[in-house]
């Protein structure tokens, strides 16, 4: 895996980053990981160092306790980590996603406040947008928000949440409006604070348990029932103003974990939807099809749990799925390229 550190223009720092993070990897992570996604156990341990790394606020501003790395870096870094095990970097992608949500979007208090502790892993974040039954259809979110006071009251289920328990922070999509026609204007982004863990989480929030999957072991996915929980209306990414706005900033974030293949075009700013989905499509393709055909070669021995070809073949196919399946990709990079062309 030298190449990555072999990267085109990449500066002193960056290297010396992906070298501590390659160093980790092999010194922590692989002798580990077939375990652990054999027993489907948190790695309480891996990410105590990923805090003592600074890894939860490797693209958090310096202002704020961080690295102020670019996302360049951010997708060497979960390519490294990856390397070792897929669902490490499911811990900290979300996490990188909320952070940038916040330092984005967010108000200035909204940033004073959780910033800092995400930098230091303190604070981890997750992202809730998924329904059951929603499929890929993020506009026609149920989860509903009415204002009362100064907050609002936020009843539903969500669906699908990667570091659902072990989070502090939940951005939520919610609706507020019936969008006049167009329904994704009528979704509001709220910051949910929580305590770690599962059941009633804090009044109205309760994460039921674990749901079980083929792959993707370890990182904690996990389902979100809310019943009248309120949050202050203060709460909302980037202040009540902003309600409404939720589906666009958070289509944004998701940007952020598609391009973690392929970030130097989201640095320089902009919309990069396109070039993310075709990166996160090729991507996502070509490792099912390395996967598959590591998987003939080795044969027997693919098969068996106690080699790492297994654990591979199950941990594919959510790449195929996971913030947008191949097949939006598809259509986001058709429909774009016929309104262009």
């Amino acid at each position: 895996m030298r190449r990555l550190t072999d990267t085109d223009g990449l500066s002193d720092v960056q290297r010396d980053i992906l070298r501590t993070v390659r160093d980790f990897v092999d010194d922590e992570v692989l002798p580990v990981a077939t375990e652990l996604d054999r027993t489907d156990t948190y790695p309480d341990k891996i990410v105590g160092r990923l805090k003592e790394l600074g890894v939860f606020g490797l693209t958090i501003s310096e202002r704020y306790g961080g690295l102020g790395e670019s996302l360049l870096t951010y997708a060497l870094v979960v390519e490294e980590l990856s390397r070792g095990w897929m669902s490490i970097s499911g811990i900290i992608n979300t996490h990188f996603m909320v952070a940038y949500l916040i330092a984005t979007h967010g108000t200035d208090e909204q940033r004073e406040y959780f910033l800092p502790r995400m930098a230091t892993g303190d604070v981890r974040g997750a992202l809730s947008m998924s329904e059951p039954g929603l499929g890929a259809d993020v506009a026609a979110v149920r989860t509903a928000a009415r204002p009362d006071g100064d907050g609002y009251l936020i009843s539903g289920q969500k669906m699908w949440l990667t570091n659902g328990s072990s989070a502090s922070l939940v951005v939520l999509l919610a609706r507020t409006g019936d969008g006049a026609g167009r329904p994704h204007r009528g979704l509001t982004a709220f910051l949910v604070e929580k305590d770690p863990g599962f059941g009633e989480t804090r009044p109205g929030l309760t994460v039921p348990g674990k749901i079980r999957k083929m792959g993707y072991k370890g990182v904690d996915t996990t389902e979100l029932i809310l019943d009248e929980c309120r949050v202050p209306a203060s709460w909302v990414l980037g202040g009540d103003d902003n309600a409404g706005r939720g589906f666009y900033q958070l289509m944004d974030g998701i940007e952020v974990g598609r391009v973690n293949v392929a970030a130097r075009r989201k640095d320089e700013g902009g919309q990069t939807d396109v070039e993310a989905g075709m990166a996160k499509y090729l991507a996502a393709e070509y490792c099912k099809e390395v996967v598959e055909d590591a998987f003939r070669i080795h044969g027997g021995y693919a098969y068996s749990t106690e080699y790492e070809i297994e654990r591979l073949y199950r941990d594919a196919p959510m790449l195929l799925i996971g913030e947008g399946t191949s097949e939006v990709q598809k259509m986001i990079i058709g429909q774009r390229i016929v309104s262009s062309y």
